[in-house]
């Protein structure tokens, strides 16, 4: 089995790696390092949690030389705020040992500041595409000696709709350059990118997406509302020793603040919330507390499936089911890191089992169903999105052919047929002067006149 002695590394990076308590690479930084090393477009598919970071910054930064300019020559971008930070943190670590210069770059917070901190230089700029965006169009960023780009969970940066961003990016960007993406899902609009924007690539692929993460543990239940599965969450969590760390999932903003107010009244020490409406400081700190294990229980939105690397997490709850069985890997994939062993629970609805049915025909596998414990209560209570809509027979929605409104019943009025024919300059001067009247042509004019 190879280890990080064989890879062709400085001893700064080597004593930071020590440093790390890491000996052996995972498959993808064997396979990526290599290729990137060698100054080869790349495209790597390989599932979360399986090094990436680690696998795209090792050969970067070994071949990193001490600078002094101002413009940065690495750019790295992210889909979202956390995993800018988390990104930066692990290259902090990484280069401990050498002099290395990297900043941060995310919406949410003062671009005045940013703009501040950038003039003051930087090798390595890790960013969101859209504030990058912005400092490049305000030309306090320069991307003239970027030499590497590397685009990490490029797929989720399309799915939140930064397409426009990352292809104008990429038209700033030298042309001289070395492009390396990561993505665990290989669709069109990716291959579109690389049609357009890489050459003589040269894909790494470890785990295509679907694959069944083998050391975790799946199962499901079948619940029938909103609130029974409150219940059966709050009974789950009992077991303090056996759900210590546990990442809840919720579909959206909504759904996310109703949990939160339900188990907040019961583990209100426990408990912290993570979605889009909340503040940047806020986040860091839910994200802090979770991970240093302050907070038993973080309930968030598909904000956290991607990137974030938050060690040894014993639980992720599926609480609403995903639509798009892709999202279920990678949040199950927030468990079971670095080969651990990890627990994932699947809560859905008879409206979401046919969610259920495609994450499992994507993984090819059955979840096994838990029978739904009976001192669980069923709860009555349904959600605004879960009460049946109401429709007054008489006041229909659709408005039938026959009740349309017909045409106006009276004629325009003279006032209101009139037609826009111009001032007068249109109308008077330039008829009277045949020609138009402007600024020059006075004894032009002059002359017209007398003929």
């Amino acid at each position: 089995m190879q280890s990080f002695n064989d890879f062709k590394i400085g001893t700064p990076l080597r004593n930071a790696i020590a440093d790390m308590g890491f000996t052996q690479p995972t498959p993808i930084q064997s396979k990526a390092f290599p290729v990137i090393m060698s100054g080869k477009d790349m495209i790597g598919i390989a599932q979360t949690g399986t090094g990436k970071t680690f696998a795209y910054m090792l050969p970067v930064l070994q071949n990193l030389t001490y600078s002094e300019q101002i413009h940065p020559r690495v750019l790295v971008v992210v889909p979202t705020r956390e995993l800018v930070l988390q990104v930066v943190e692990e290259i902090e670590k990484f280069t401990k040992y050498k002099n290395v210069r990297t900043l941060a770059i995310y919406g949410g917070t003062n671009i005045n500041t940013q703009k501040m901190a950038v003039m003051q230089g930087a090798d390595i700029i890790v960013a969101t595409p859209g504030r990058l965006y912005d400092l490049v169009l305000s030309h306090a960023l320069k991307l003239k000696e970027v030499r590497k780009l590397i685009i990490d969970e490029v797929d989720v940066m399309l799915d939140l709709g930064f397409r426009f961003q990352l292809t104008n990016i990429m038209d700033l960007l030298p042309k001289r350059r070395q492009n390396i993406m990561f993505s665990a899902t290989m669709t069109d609009e990716i291959e579109n990118l690389i049609t357009n924007f890489f050459k003589d690539t040269q894909k790494v692929s470890i785990a295509l997406s679907g694959t069944p993460l083998n050391n975790i543990t799946q199962n499901s239940y079948a619940v029938p509302n909103f609130y029974t599965k409150a219940n059966l969450l709050v009974d789950l969590l009992q077991n303090v020793e056996q759900f210590n760390k546990v990442l809840v999932f919720v579909s959206n903003k909504k759904s996310a603040d109703r949990l939160f107010e339900v188990l907040e009244d019961i583990y209100s020490e426990e408990i912290c919330l993570i979605h889009s409406n909340k503040t940047q400081n806020y986040r860091i700190r839910s994200i802090r507390q979770f991970d240093e294990g302050k907070n038993r229980i973080l309930v968030t939105t598909d904000v956290m499936a991607r990137g974030l690397d938050l060690d040894n997490i014993s639980h992720v709850i599926n609480f609403d089911t995903p639509s798009y069985p892709e999202n279920y890997i990678h949040r199950i994939g927030r468990t079971g890191r670095a080969e651990k062993k990890g627990d994932s629970l699947l809560f859905f609805t008879p409206k979401e089992e046919e969610h259920k049915n495609a994450i499992e025909e994507l993984m090819g596998i059955t979840i096994p169903q838990i029978s739904f414990p009976e001192h669980v209560e069923i709860s009555e209570k349904k959600t605004p999105e879960e009460r049946p809509k109401m429709m007054e027979p008489n006041n229909p929605v659709k408005i039938r052919e026959e009740d349309a409104p017909g045409p106006s019943f009276h004629e325009k009025s003279e006032k209101n047929k009139k037609t826009n024919q111009g001032g007068s300059y249109k109308r008077i001067i330039e008829k009277k002067y045949k020609k138009r009247k402007t600024k020059g042509d006075k004894n032009y004019n002059k002359r017209n006149k007398r003929k």
